[in-house]
């Protein structure tokens, strides 16, 4: 298909491209972005908590260690702060071992005894020392004399574990800053390559989604939407689409029409919303083939069925029913010509013989010759009409025993054979019975003895209908597959379809509840029978159900 024209879209809004594929990798750019914006940020806050918390940690473990060194609460009660002092010499030996900012150990009225300022030594601290002298353990982020830093203190026991004095240990900041700074280069190169490899995959994207929507702008899929709906719906074709599963995907006005399906098949499996026989095996695909008969219902459609890239496919239907009936009606139409035109010929024979024997003055046998001539047609139309009720029926088999006849083929009726001028659907039987007695007549055409037995009884308001020929019969394997659509072995007829007949004889005997079934007759040829449940109407009160 191609793609409409780009030009005279009207109003743009300024900067925000029209095609889909730029609109897309656009928002896939920003939404990117965005993620990775949001997770740096949410992996920097926590960040910088887990290193003031690691800084205070270390420092509290600095704390702990100086406070368990051997000799410095015995040298706080004995020694007097120096900076010369001994308890100032091993907590200076500690920090620059550590690398902390400040080791200082304090006696229990805050005063300092270490500090890394020499002259502060003997100066009470600057901020409070309350918790750890009365033997708590504290982590704080705070600022003393040495500016901001990570600290930790921890109580100082003597002898019989007396609180002495305390110890504190800071970290300084700026160092936990700079681990801080340190680390957002290496986060940002994480979070760019990131970027940069979604950007790759969101561009990859949107080239194949390029690809697949030709190019074109969000306006031009939804005109082409509206208008394949509109296309679709407007069709007198019947448009069937399926996915890879033989889901329905849609269904257009026509095909529901033609299937007898409503707007809620779609999205249903064939076989959910269909009865199985070969409508459903062709629009699966399980038949294949161009122009393919099949029946739904009274209808006769003709099918044909493209597989889609996805999976799936699209089934067109036609409604070929009027056309069926034109090409049975010109199958009878020439059959009849045929059998005038025998007739015509048989007429002058006898034309000829009457004409002689008034030329020889055979007088008596010229009448006898008309009389008996006349009366086998009389004889043949009052047998049909006494015994069959129905005029239109009664008509259908008289013209079918003239045809017969021309063709070499004896149609009777058999013996018992009465129906009551009650029937419902006329020419629902008279279809039956024609499309039986033409089959038959085909049947037993150029057989041995050619005859063909038509037997009609009712009981009650069903109707029980048994045609016999005597031609080559059928197998018995094949006595299923006869009723499927397409099946013949006949010759194609001018409209160039075959196998219609017996599944329109079915689907009338369904459709009233009925049955059709075939068996062999004996001495040869083949039997159909067919049992129409409430083919009659009730019998009327004042005959007192009598015929």
């Amino acid at each position: 298909m191609n793609a409409p024209p780009h030009s005279d879209r009207g109003p743009r809004r300024f900067g925000w491209p029209q095609r889909v594929f730029s609109q897309v990798l656009l928002m896939q750019l920003a939404i990117i972005t965005g993620v990775t914006v949001l997770v740096t940020g949410l992996f920097l806050a926590p960040l910088s908590s887990q290193l003031d918390d690691e800084a205070m940690r270390r420092a509290l473990a600095i704390a702990q260690s100086t406070a368990a060194q051997p000799g410095i609460a015995e040298d706080l009660r004995t020694t007097e702060p120096s900076a010369l002092g001994p308890v100032q010499s091993a907590a200076e030996e500690i920090r620059r071992a550590t690398g902390a900012e400040y080791v200082v150990v304090m006696d229990r009225r805050g005063v300092r005894w270490s500090h890394p300022e020499a002259d502060r030594i003997g100066e009470v601290v600057s901020t409070d020392p309350g918790d750890a002298l009365r033997g708590r353990e504290v982590m704080e982020i705070d600022s003393g004399t040495l500016g901001r830093s990570a600290r930790g203190k921890v109580p100082l026991h003597g002898p019989g574990d007396e609180v002495v004095g305390a110890v504190s240990v800071g970290i300084e900041y700026d160092s936990v800053r700079a681990r801080l700074l340190g680390a957002i280069p290496g986060l940002l190169a994480y979070a760019g390559t990131a970027l940069a490899v979604g950007a790759l995959a969101a561009y990859l994207i949107s080239r194949r989604l390029q690809r697949q929507t030709h190019d074109l702008a969000f306006s031009d899929i939804s005109a082409l939407l509206t208008e394949r709906e509109a296309m679709l719906h407007s069709i007198r074709e019947g448009v069937v689409a399926l996915d890879g599963t033989g889901r329905i995907r849609l269904l257009n006005d026509e095909a529901q029409r033609l299937l007898g399906l409503g707007p809620e098949a779609a999205g249903r499996p064939l076989e959910e919303v269909l009865d199985p026989g070969r409508t459903v095996d062709v629009l699966a695909g399980r038949v294949v083939g161009d122009d393919l008969l099949a029946v739904q219902g009274s209808r006769v459609l003709l099918a044909n069925r493209m597989e889609t890239d996805d999976g799936g496919a699209v089934v067109t239907l036609r409604d070929r029913t009027e056309l069926e009936h034109l090409g049975r009606e010109l199958d009878s139409t020439t059959g009849l010509i045929d059998a005038l035109r025998a007739q015509d010929h048989e007429h002058a024979n006898r034309l000829h013989t009457l004409l002689g024997l008034l030329e020889l003055e055979m007088h008596e046998d010229a009448m006898e010759f008309v009389t008996e001539v006349v009366g086998v047609h009389r004889a043949t139309a009052e047998q049909v009409t006494e015994k069959v009720r129905d005029p239109l029926l009664a008509a259908l088999l008289v013209g079918k025993t003239t045809v017969a006849a021309e063709r070499g083929v004896s149609l009777r009726l058999a013996p018992g054979t009465l129906l009551p001028d009650r029937v419902v659907d006329p020419r629902g039987l008279v279809t039956v019975v024609g499309n039986l007695v033409d089959n038959a007549t085909d049947a037993a055409a150029g057989s041995q003895d050619a005859r063909i037995e038509v037997g009609l009884r009712a009981e009650g308001r069903t109707v029980e209908l048994r045609v016999r020929d005597s031609g080559p019969g059928i197998a018995p394997e094949q006595h299923a597959s006869i009723f499927t659509e397409g099946w013949s072995t006949k010759d194609l007829p001018a409209h160039g379809k075959r196998g219609l007949g017996l599944p329109l004889v079915r689907r009338l005997a369904e459709r009233q509840g009925g049955s059709v079934t075939v068996s062999g007759a004996d001495g040869g040829g083949a039997v159909f029978t067919v049992v129409l449940p409430e083919a009659l109407g009730a019998a009327s009160p004042t005959t007192g159900g009598k015929q």
